[in-house]
């Protein structure tokens, strides 16, 4: 379900080897923050970090929710990590507070050995119809609060010498999506900002993983102040096998990481950009004329 786009890496030295197995993650006893955990696919992977025996701090706007993501964690965990689980509900889109809840986190447990960026909103609209103020929350929340996040975490890893550091980004930062241009600006951003990050931690004992998520059954697809999806009723996974990528994530030694394997579609599009986006809009006009004659029903 998982798949690296990285070419086979050289031999590291033994330098490298030793700094990458001092950093090796257990989820067992790490303190692990994941955001966008009141429902979908944030709070599958609470519960199962939870059940593995990590202790957990979540983050969400939708406090009812996130209570009953928090009991689940306590009544899934082992009895020594029960109390120990925390949630924060923020709004992420303020990129101050998104900031000071980090060094909250860390400091509640502590210290960090996971951050997993997870939390997005949705952005469907024909950008004909997109306004400033569109981009400017989605950008918000997707890319900068991510962002902001891991640069206040950032020193406190490296004086520690040791973090993880998970980017849950999309498809669609890898491929364009019908009337989604905010949002996969957004996804195409914090692919970009992970991918640079890696490189630039090339020689610490951080670790960086882009997990990359294709259609997944979340409440992502009816969120308020989005229109309907042009593809909405394609198949989609449950969130529970996104969870699954992540942990295999956290506990790999790859970079990206496709859930599903999607990664042929990415390069396909990547590589036909011009007969990809053709595709797609054909495809569209074809169901829009089939609904429209009564031939889609």
């Amino acid at each position: 379900m998982t798949r690296s786009a990285n070419p086979p890496a050289e031999a590291p030295s033994a330098a490298a080897a030793a700094a990458a197995a001092a950093s090796a993650v257990s989820i067992a006893g790490s303190r692990i923050l994941v955001t966008g955990a009141s429902s979908g696919i944030g709070a599958a992977l609470a519960r199962q970090l939870a059940e593995m025996g990590a202790t957990v701090g979540i983050v969400g706007r939708r406090e009812e929710l996130l209570v009953s993501v928090l009991d689940d964690c306590r009544r899934l965990g082992p009895a020594p990590t029960a109390g120990e689980h925390r949630s924060w509900t923020v709004d992420l889109g303020d990129l101050e507070r998104a900031e000071s809840l980090a060094l909250e986190a860390w400091d509640t447990f502590g210290g960090i050995d996971v951050l997993v960026n997870n939390a997005a909103i949705p952005k469907v609209r024909d950008v004909r119809r997109l306004t400033a103020a569109d981009l400017d929350e989605t950008t918000r929340v997707n890319y900068l609060s991510p962002v902001r996040m891991t640069m206040a975490l950032l020193p406190r890893w490296l004086e520690r010498g040791s973090g993880t550091i998970v980017n849950v980004t999309s498809l669609g930062g890898r491929i364009p999506i019908l009337w989604e241009s905010a949002y996969c600006a957004s996804k195409f951003a914090l692919t970009g900002f992970t991918s640079v990050l890696a490189m630039d931690l090339h020689d610490t004992p951080l670790r960086v993983r882009l997990v990359i998520p294709g259609p997944f059954d979340t409440d992502i697809w009816d969120r308020p102040g989005s229109d309907p999806a042009a593809f909405k009723d394609g198949d989609k996974f449950p969130p529970e096998v996104c969870a699954q990528g992540i942990v295999d994530a956290i506990l790999g030694d790859q970079l990206e990481w496709y859930v599903p394997d999607m990664l042929g579609v990415a390069e396909y599009a990547t590589s036909n950009l011009e007969q990809f986006i053709g595709n797609i809009t054909a495809m569209h006009t074809k169901a829009h004329n089939d609904t429209s004659t009564g031939q889609g029903s």
